[in-house]
C-alpha cells in the first residue's frame, strides 16, 4: 500500500483525544474539501506491505495500545487495508479507522472503530456519504462533522435527528474547521467557525453530540506535520 508517514503522537481528536496513538497515515484521496489540511496525502508516499506497516507500529508502540488509520482516504486501498487492521487487531492493538464514508464499509473488520467524517456542504464535498454505510456502525463508531459556518451547524443537526446518530454510536462529534493554511498562534484565531458561537448554537439546540476541537493544533504549530 502507499504510505504518507507513520509516527507517534497524541490523539488530537474523537473520544480518545489526548491518548497516546501511533498514526498510519495513507496516501491519495478522491475528495477535495475546500479547507482540507492535509493536502501533502494527495500523492507521493511509499510503497509498504501490510508486515512492513504492522512492524513499524510495533517499533514504535510495542506495548499495544491506540493505532489510527487515516489519509487522505485510507479505505481507497481497502484491498491491502483490511488485513493490516486484521493484523493490528490481532496483535493487541486498538484500532481507529478514520474515513469519509463515501467508500463501502462493510467489510471494516469487526473490533475496528469507525470514525466516519460525513461532508457538510461548505466543504464541497456534501452528499458523498453512502447512506448505506449507516447500517454498518455500531456502538463503539464516532461519527464526525467538521463545520465551517452556520448552513453546516443545521445539516449537521439535522443529519444527527433525522438518522438518529446518539442511538447509532458512541458519539457524535460537531468539530469547528481549520484554516488549511493556519499556522504560528495556537489558538481558536484559525477557526473558520468560532468555537464559543459553535458552543451556543449546541446548547440552544440540545443537539446529541459533543463539541470536538482538534487538540494537536493548539498544542503545536498547526501547520507542522507529523503531530
Amino acid at each position: 500500500m502507499q504510505i504518507t508517514e507513520i509516527y507517534k503522537s497524541l490523539q488530537g481528536e474523537s473520544t480518545y483525544a489526548g491518548l497516546p496513538c501511533v498514526f498510519v497515515r495513507l496516501t491519495g484521496c478522491n475528495l477535495r474539501c475546500s479547507w482540507c489540511d492535509s493536502e501533502y496525502t494527495f500523492q507521493g508516499g511509499r510503497k509498504m506491505d501490510a508486515e512492513a506497516v504492522r512492524d513499524e507500529v510495533m517499533r514504535l508502540s510495542p506495548n499495544g495500545g491506540l493505532v489510527e488509520i487515516t489519509g487522505g482516504e485510507p479505505m481507497l486501498q481497502e484491498r491491502e487495508l483490511v488485513p493490516l487492521m486484521r493484523q493490528l487487531l490481532d496483535g493487541g492493538y486498538r484500532v481507529l479507522l478514520e474515513t469519509s464514508g463515501e467508500r463501502p464499509l462493510e467489510r471494516v473488520p469487526a473490533g475496528v472503530i469507525k470514525i466516519v467524517d460525513v461532508k457538510c456542504p461548505d466543504s464541497g464535498e456534501g452528499d458523498t456519504f453512502h447512506t448505506e454505510n449507516l447500517e454498518t456502525l455500531t456502538k463503539e463508531d464516532e461519527v464526525k462533522f467538521v463545520l465551517s459556518g452556520r448552513a453546516d451547524y443545521e445539516f449537521a443537526r439535522a443529519f444527527t435527528s433525522q438518522h438518529r446518530l446518539a442511538e447509532r454510536v458512541n458519539a457524535v462529534l460537531f468539530s469547528p474547521a481549520f484554516r488549511k493554511d493556519a499556522t504560528g498562534a495556537r489558538d481558536s484565531s484559525h477557526c473558520l467557525l468560532n468555537p464559543q458561537e459553535l458552543a451556543e448554537w449546541m446548547l440552544a439546540d440540545d443537539v446529541p453530540a459533543r463539541l470536538g476541537l482538534q487538540l494537536h493544533k493548539f498544542i503545536w504549530d498547526p501547520a507542522l506535520k507529523g503531530v
